[in-house]
């Protein structure tokens, strides 16, 4: 393709340079900029036809960028050097790549480390350096593809790819501006602004879309449910931010794909607003990715540059400050005032403004999290009423009472072997009047309960999503906007397509496209397989040995001469083994998450969207068996394999499985649950994430060497590049969104056991979001806006917890609680039909002379008699009958009644919970009404604009084409599907 470059002008003939390196010193009236020049071609999106000629030349209006202010004094001083802009003051700082300063060596060196035969060479040993180290390369923040990365590449070698990078982003058409002389020491910055003709080339090339002319109002059902929303939010006015965005929208903008061609049909008065700062940023980080910086056959965008190191760090900048009185209004601070506060807790969270500024993937994860806390609340207030019932009837329980009645004078068999002795029952009233806290019928109507506030919170959440994305012009969106970015491989990929044909240039003919298959990732996949179940396996083998100190160390307390040790044995081996079961949890949850990464890694996905599902599924995988395998054992296994006295069951030789109390397993699901539950909020979602980012910041300064007082003193005269610079990268949503995930499986999965669960998680959501708030606008760079209609793959994980947790509370009511054999005492084998005599029934005898040899109690008359019949929590036949020990029939009658319990409370539930479902349509009504009004106005549109053009050629005959008032539509209209110039758009 045949270049044509423009004669390089002054800056007074071209308005504004296009490059400007400046040096800043002390003085301002030192500063030295040199003008490169441009090309007026833009390089084309790789993978686009290559053979269409583009000879015009760009008009000086296209060049031109949007007046602004003027931010500096007439000495060349800033007047607020906290807001984004070049040096001129005039054009927006649209995105800032920073990258270390370090004198090159001579010329002489560097022009033999690049010649020609060698560069090829030296291109493929640094590409395989990198696909050894490189991490992942996440959409919303290509930094972190170069965070544990080795920077071996010459400084050399780095200046020469940065020239070469900068050079072809001039011909994309963006305008740059060097910043070698900043406050911060070994750091360059490159400040790059998108004109408006770029913005409007890449607009409609990414199909964005904006808001027409064309307005029509909004109606929010009948006139009754329009007057009922109206008096919900006059009544609700307390709660709302302080924001323009929450005020009832009464009319819409019309939404359509942005064209330069159909420009008339959008409102472009105010150029400076039309497109936003998020929208702008968009379209440079997509210039940035596609961009080539290398001559070579494949192009290597931004992320590999990152990962090799030639840039440090790339973002696009806030919108300003948030601290200080002279700070400006703006979008950024009006968030920290409204939105990442402690102090406006109880409002409603400004989603519309969060949009606007993050975009739309960040504004449906805190309107997911807003939705999930609300729901939270009624779930919190009947779980506190079902344990408020427990604690009013726990004196009028027959069976804890039953347990408390000395005069019942009940001897137990000991709890461990040799070193325990016999002990009364009426030890147990502490726990069994504890366990009734937790364990009673209400617990059944509250799994149902639960079980049903599930769908509904899925239910109401697609209701929301539906409406956000009629609000956010979403509603279009996806098959299509997913076809158009399926050529946007990640670096790793095509980094291993390029060693795939290197190996295979003389086999595969040249029409054949290369692409990795599933021969290529299986070794791949089989060390997924194989490291996904050994760590397994490793979480299997930790949880049981957490076991075997339960049992060691209950019976050295037994044999302990300590009063204290001795006073309450239960309580302290439950509460200690479930700490060390917490600060496990929390070690490995971080093992895992690097773990899930690097296989990731390993094989080579195409495409981020891949990369992502694949980085979540194999995390929450992992982080769910981490977490719940303690309180899966606690629920369904321990207990259950036992044995009976005189025929333990024993494990690692003399080791006697665990047995659970006699009012119950229930409590010390309890007690487990609830130390997991508010340790990982407390230490691991909300101290993590506020002290590791300090201490990610902390490290940033020292390696600058910028002590305290001088970043005080520096920080008034920064400018707002400088300032971002010293913020953490953002790491994208999963860490999010994973949190809430395993607090919403604790919430919903094992709720028999534990009825404050919705409480606690309200509490932490609470302080989550105005947490999340605080460190999205203040702790984190600002990321880059990516579109999205919904959660993805969360929902999917959302509706599978949901559904079986119906599974696991049916089983944890029949199989951990006493409910189902209270039931069949009552209605079966009580005399009377109440619960007296309930816990003798559930008691069998044994001989004590039948101990095993060496199992017997070292002290047998440590209650003050002989004992010669000891009872254990069963149910099996006594030693004087034809067939001792073995289970007896009550065990089966109440066997099959737990069975049956289990199908029919799994059935009736999951048939109120999918009518729930069918009952609730996804759409609302006026919703569904208004995207069809809107569909109808847009068809009303283009017909009018085709009338137009009739009668325009009816008037002028001798015009054959339609075409638009300004001037500029003159020159031919570019191919739509190269990212070219168009003089139409200015």
């Amino acid at each position: 393709m045949e270049r044509q470059h423009e004669p390089v002008r002054s800056a007074e003939e071209l308005g504004s340079p296009l490059f400007v390196s400046c040096e800043e010193s002390d003085s301002p009236q030192q500063e030295e900029c040199t003008m490169l020049k441009k090309s007026d071609n833009y390089l084309p999106v790789p993978g686009e036809e290559k053979n269409v000629d583009v000879d015009f030349k760009t008009m000086d209006r296209d060049n031109e960028s949007i007046p602004m202010k003027n931010l500096y004094a007439d000495n060349g001083s800033a007047l607020h050097p906290e807001l984004p802009y070049f040096s001129d003051g005039r054009r927006r700082v649209d995105y800032v790549l920073a990258y270390h300063i370090e004198k090159p060596s001579s010329l002489r060196r560097q022009s033999s480390r690049f010649s020609n035969s060698n560069f090829i060479r030296r291109l493929r040993r640094s590409l395989s350096m990198r696909s050894s180290r490189a991490p992942l390369q996440p959409k919303e923040d290509p930094e972190i593809a170069a965070q544990e990365q080795r920077t071996d590449y010459h400084e050399d070698d780095k200046r020469f790819r940065r020239e070469e990078f900068e050079e072809n982003l001039l011909e994309m058409g963006l305008e740059l501006e060097k910043d070698e002389g900043s406050k911060i020491p070994g750091i360059g910055f490159l400040k790059i602004h998108a004109p408006w003709n770029v913005l409007c080339r890449e607009a409609e090339f990414m199909k964005l879309k904006m808001p027409t002319k064309k307005v029509y109002d909004v109606k929010q059902g009948s006139n009754l449910v329009e007057k009922i929303r109206l008096f919900i939010h006059k009544v609700t006015a307390p709660l709302h931010p302080k924001v323009d965005a929450y005020k009832p929208q009464t009319v819409k903008s019309l939404s359509h794909p942005f064209s330069r061609e159909k420009q008339h049909l959008f409102d472009l008065s105010d150029r400076d607003k039309f497109f936003d700062s998020k929208n702008r940023s968009s379209i440079v980080y997509e210039i940035l990715k596609r961009t080539r910086c290398t001559r070579a056959k494949y192009s290597m965008g931004i992320t590999s540059l990152l990962a090799n190191g030639v840039y440090s760090s790339a973002y696009p900048l806030h919108d300003g400050d948030v601290e200080g009185e002279n700070a400006e209004p703006n979008d950024r601070k009006l968030l920290c005032e409204e939105w990442a506060s402690y102090s406006v807790f109880y409002k409603y969270q400004p989603i519309g403004l969060i949009r606007k500024y993050f975009g739309e993937k960040i504004g449906l994860y805190f309107a997911w999290l807003g939705v999930y806390t609300q729901m939270l609340i009624p779930a919190a207030i009947v779980g506190v009423i079902v344990f408020l019932y427990g604690c009013a009837t726990v004196d009028d329980n027959i069976p804890s009472m039953e347990i408390c009645d000395p005069r019942n004078n009940i001897t137990v068999c000991p709890l461990c072997d040799h070193a325990c002795s016999y002990w009364k029952l009426v030890e147990a009233c502490g726990t069994a009047r504890a366990s009734h806290l937790f364990d009673n019928p209400a617990t059944v109507f509250f799994s149902i309960f639960m079980a049903l506030w599930a769908v509904l919170f899925m239910e109401h959440w697609k209701r929301r999503q539906m409406r956000l994305n009629y609000l956010w012009d979403l509603t279009g969106f996806g098959e299509e906007e997913e076809e158009e970015h399926k050529d946007h491989n990640r670096a790793e990929y095509e980094f291993r397509v390029m060693q795939k044909t290197m190996k295979q240039e003389q086999s595969i003919p040249k029409e054949e496209k290369v692409k990795l298959t599933c021969t290529d990732r299986l070794p791949a996949y089989l060390t997924t397989l194989a490291m996904m179940g050994f760590m397994i396996a490793v979480t299997f083998v930790i949880v049981f040995g957490v076991i075997l100190y339960r049992i060691s160390i209950k019976a050295a307390l037994h044999i302990s001469t300590y009063p204290a040790a001795r006073s309450n044995i239960r309580a302290t081996v439950k509460t200690t083994a479930a700490i060390i079961n917490l600060i496990i949890i929390i070690i490995l949850d971080e093992v895992y998450a690097a773990l899930a990464r690097w296989l990731t890694t390993l094989e080579v996905p195409k495409t981020d969207k891949s990369f992502e599902e694949r980085l979540i599924f194999k995390t929450f995988i992992l982080k769910f068996v981490n977490a719940f395998t303690p309180i899966v054992y606690l629920a369904f296994f321990r207990g259950r394999l036992v044995g009976r006295p005189g025929n333990y069951l024993y494990v690692m030789g003399s080791y006697r499985m665990e047995e659970c109390a006699h009012a119950g397993c229930l409590m010390e699901l309890c007690i487990q649950l609830c130390i997991t539950m508010l340790g990982k909020q407390l230490i691991q979602n909300n101290l993590f994430e506020i002290g590791i980012p300090k201490v990610k910041k902390l490290l940033r300064k020292r390696k600058s060497d910028i002590d305290s007082k001088q970043e005080e003193e520096m920080n008034k005269t920064m400018h707002r590049h400088e300032k971002d610079h010293f913020l953490g990268p953002f790491v994208g949503l999963s860490p999010e969104y994973m949190e809430m995930i395993i607090q919403f499986g604790m919430v919903t999965l094992f709720v028999a056991s534990f009825p404050l669960a919705p409480l606690f998680a309200l509490l932490n959501n609470i302080i989550e979001i105005r947490l999340d708030a605080k460190k999205f606008v203040t702790e984190l760079r600002r990321p880059i806006a990516a579109k999205a209609k919904d959660i993805g793959i969360w929902y999917n994980l959302l509706r599978g917890l949901s559904k079986v947790a119906v599974i696991v509370n049916a089983f944890v009511i029949s199989f951990t609680s006493d409910f189902i054999p209270r039931l069949v005492y009552q209605y079966t084998y009580s005399p009377d039909g109440t619960m007296h005599g309930f816990v003798n029934h559930t008691l069998s005898y044994f001989n004590v002379s039948d101990f095993q040899p060496g199992t017997d109690p070292l002290q047998p008359m440590h209650l003050g008699y002989k004992v010669e019949i000891c009872r254990y929590k069963d149910y099996r036949e006594p030693p004087w009958s034809s067939t001792p020990y073995e289970l007896s029939k009550e065990f089966w009658v109440i066997l099959a009644a737990r069975l049956a319990f289990v199908i029919v409370f799994q059935n009736v539930v999951m048939l109120m919970s999918d009518f729930v479902d069918w009952l609730i349509p996804d759409i609302p009504k006026d919703i569904s009404l208004q995207i069809h009004k809107e569909k109808i106005l847009m068809v009303e549109l283009f017909m009018k604009e085709e009338q137009g053009k009739r009668f325009a050629v009816r008037d002028n005959p001798s015009q054959d084409n339609y075409t638009t008032p300004s001037p500029a539509n003159q020159s031919p209209p570019q191919p739509r599907s190269r990212p070219v110039s168009h003089a139409n758009c200015y």
